[in-house]
């Protein structure tokens, strides 16, 4: 019996050294719809990207105060500044898989957007 519990707790120590220190921590989440008005620049043009579309869905609610029925408010990305690392956090790879690439760029999905202290990620919630 004292051995299991040694080998127990020894296998746990183990496996929480294999966590990485500078693992990334959630600082929290936010649900959008992506509507035909985020997929169009401040300027009118239309955007090319997935990143650029769930960027400008921010800037259309903290800037232009203009949100869809599901947008939920974040305290992340309410300064142009903040928007900008944002948008570069989104290219990063892992951020937005190829299929919700697809679906953001080809329709008006719901979001979730969980925010990290160093990465972002984007998953689709419904249509």
């Amino acid at each position: 019996m004292t051995r299991t519990l040694i080998g127990g707790t020894a296998l746990a120590a183990l496996l929480a050294a294999a966590i990485p220190a500078s693992a990334d921590t959630l600082l929290g989440s936010y649900i959008a719809r992506l509507s035909d008005n985020d997929h169009y620049a401040s300027d009118g043009y239309k955007l090319d990207t997935a990143a650029q579309v769930v960027r400008q869905d921010r800037a259309n609610w903290h800037r232009f105060n203009r949100g869809d029925a599901e947008d939920e408010d974040d305290p992340w990305f309410g300064s142009a500044d903040a928007r900008a690392r944002y948008e570069s956090l989104l290219n990063k790879s892992g951020a937005i898989d190829q299929a919700t690439r697809r679906a953001i760029l080809g329709g008006e999905p719901v979001i979730e957007v969980q925010v990290y202290r160093n990465s972002v990620r984007v998953d689709i919630l419904g249509y």
